[in-house]
């Protein structure tokens, strides 16, 4: 009798043994599917981890914003796979469908979620502090305007938090390095000796000229005046004399033509002393390789765009059509 109660009570053991251990396998099968399963997440999810958050506030704000299913799981996974201070602070995104383990590594990675900054061409470094003093993706003060055509105007891709002193010092280093690309590469015969005079001339052809197929073509007129020791005749050198680059507003007055100021290149001829904005990738190329070209004008043609004259009269004419086209839209304007 006391053989069968062992041997039954053995036989229990063994059983609950084998059912706990079934059920142990269970629930880790379906811990490691609920980990790798796609999420629930319908759509792209901003999600931001704030700095000295813990492994217990962390999935809430994810659960709160629908990027997964249960909290348990998400503590249960970050033990699995995370070292302890793994999880680290920021902005992130989560994809629609993405698994709770990717988006796991994706916080341990650090892989936070990129902003765009957008710093059009042609604006002064002035303008530039001024955009990122406005962006809500940098922090920080922004530090003094740095030297005109010193920047790489661009889409710039940051974490939320960057600073704007960080930014600046990205787009100085990444002009530096587009010069140092470029001036190797240059042609042999171009009038002008430096990468900072290159600088200065792809500064005026990046305002002359809103269309991007025109820069080599308004380049290649300005390359030719100074080989001829022409000046350069440039309106935006004009206007950066009187306002620093900023607008303008109205037409230029004949007195303000007549101004002698170190940027009037109706009467100096050659390069203004300094860069009069930040010239892009495509305005600095141009300057740096021109088409070999025997135009020595251009002025605009009413579409946007501009009409270029090899002499003089030719330019005249050009001229006296553009006037036309001028008074003719006056004539069009609502009477205020």
């Amino acid at each position: 009798m006391s053989r069968d109660r062992g041997g039954g009570f053995l036989g229990l053991l063994t059983s609950l043994v084998w059912t706990g251990a079934l059920v142990a396998l269970a629930l880790a099968l379906f811990l490691i599917w609920e980990i790798h399963r796609p999420g629930p997440a319908p759509r792209s999810i901003d999600f931001t981890i704030e700095s000295g958050a813990s492994v217990m506030d962390i999935p809430r704000e994810l659960k709160a914003r629908g990027a997964i299913r249960d909290v348990v799981v998400f503590r249960l996974a970050s033990e699995m796979y995370a070292g302890k201070g793994a999880l680290k602070a920021g902005t992130y995104e989560a994809t629609r469908g993405e698994s709770l383990r990717d988006i796991l590594e994706k916080i341990e990675a650090g892989r936070m979620k990129l902003l765009p900054v957008t710093v059009p061409e042609g604006l002064t470094s002035a303008m530039i502090v001024d955009i990122l003093k406005e962006s809500e993706a940098l922090t920080g003060p922004a530090p003094d305007v740095p030297p005109e055509g010193s920047l790489l105007p661009e889409t710039y891709m940051v974490q939320r938090g960057t600073t704007r002193a960080e930014l600046l010092a990205r787009m100085r280093a990444d002009q530096q390095a587009l010069i140092d690309e470029l001036w190797p590469k240059r042609a042999k015969d171009l009038p002008f000796d430096t990468p900072e005079e290159a600088l200065i001339l792809a500064s005026i052809v990046e305002k002359e000229t809103g269309v991007a197929s025109e820069r080599p073509r308004v380049a290649a007129v300005f390359v030719n005046r100074l080989r001829l020791g022409m000046p350069l005749q440039s309106d935006p050198t004009i206007i950066y004399g009187l306002t620093k680059g900023r607008p303008l507003g109205r037409g230029i007055r004949k007195s303000e033509l007549e101004r002698r100021t170190a940027y009037n290149t109706y009467f100096i001829p050659a390069l203004p002393p300094t860069p009069i904005a930040n010239p892009g990738r495509e305005a600095i190329e141009a300057v740096l390789n021109p088409p070999k070209t025997t135009e020595l004008y251009f002025v605009a043609d009413g579409t946007g765009g501009h009409v270029f004259a090899e002499t003089v009269d030719e330019h005249n004419r050009n001229v006296a059509r553009w006037r036309e086209i001028e008074r003719q839209r006056a004539a069009q304007a609502p009477s205020r």
